[in-house]
């Protein structure tokens, strides 16, 4: 189970951790936390020293009823952030967080070198054809609507049947647009409610009969500090007992704000699966 990032064969058999970079004023954890190149080069290298093995930069807030950011705009937040990031690190496996195939193709030709879209194609009818002629792996979303609109849309026939239906009908699509290294994100937070979300995480495993890697994208998200009754700066504990959930249940990749306790988790499941 690899994946080729620019030449080198990521084995994903053995799970990976996915740090979060986020240059968006207004997500919901870290919005606006990283305000200069200095502070995002710190946190960036100690991810990677931590031992991320990708790191995933957005520039579009997808969390629920965020405001839509223009193209242009989400062009001169990410682009800075993209040439900074592959000029100081240049091993640097980077993930680029869009829907937008414009900004997914100027990203791939500044160094960036996979894309992680949460809409899987749905929200640009570009996107698909440009990731195969970019030949880079694609991460695609289980996700119903918009973000601004995703809390309406939460009702199913039955939750797993339908997202495995989702994710063989959107392969297909990518696999004749020529797109090879496929990797499947649930969405945990994305058009479910909180129980939902707790269905699909206690039933991921059913995913695995996709036969392609599963992200796990459960840090710090209301599923979890609402649960507790906290915020997501106090969610950190609970992102970790999911996370071990997650790896248990099959994820290959956390995409997580905390690489060194994400790390943990992994290193701990592999002692107990060996």
């Amino acid at each position: 189970m690899t994946i080729n990032c620019k030449g080198e064969l990521i084995d994903l058999s053995n799970p990976k951790v996915m740090g979060i970079l986020n240059t968006t004023p207004d997500s919901f954890f870290d919005g606006g936390m990283y305000k200069n190149e200095k502070e995002i080069l710190s946190h960036v290298e100690k991810m990677l020293i931590d031992g991320a093995t990708f790191i995933d930069v957005g520039a579009y807030s997808s969390r629920p009823g965020a405001d839509h950011v223009s193209e242009a705009e989400e062009m001169k937040r990410i682009l800075p952030i993209v040439e900074l990031l592959t000029t100081n690190f240049p091993n640097i496996n980077l993930s680029i967080d869009t829907f937008r195939s414009n900004v997914a193709k100027a990203c791939i030709a500044t160094g960036a070198s996979i894309i992680n879209d949460i809409s899987a194609g749905l929200m640009d009818n570009n996107m698909l054809q440009t990731v195969g002629s970019l030949k880079v792996p694609y991460i695609m979303m289980h996700m119903k609507g918009t973000p601004q609109n995703m809390t309406q849309h939460t009702s199913y026939k039955n939750l797993l049947v339908d997202i495995t239906y989702y994710f063989s009908e959107r392969i297909e699509v990518a696999r004749a647009h020529g797109i090879n290294d496929i990797i499947i994100d649930p969405g945990f937070g994305f058009s479910k409610t909180l129980e939902q979300n707790y269905t699909l995480l206690n039933n991921m495993e059913t995913l695995k009969i996709i036969d392609l890697p599963i992200l796990a994208g459960l840090s710090r998200k209301s599923m979890i500090y609402k649960l507790l009754k906290t915020n997501s700066q106090n969610a950190l504990n609970g992102t970790t007992a999911l996370n071990m959930i997650a790896l248990n249940n099959g994820a290959k990749i956390l995409r997580v704000h905390d690489v060194k306790e994400a790390m943990e988790c992994v290193n701990l499941v592999r002692q107990l699966q060996q």
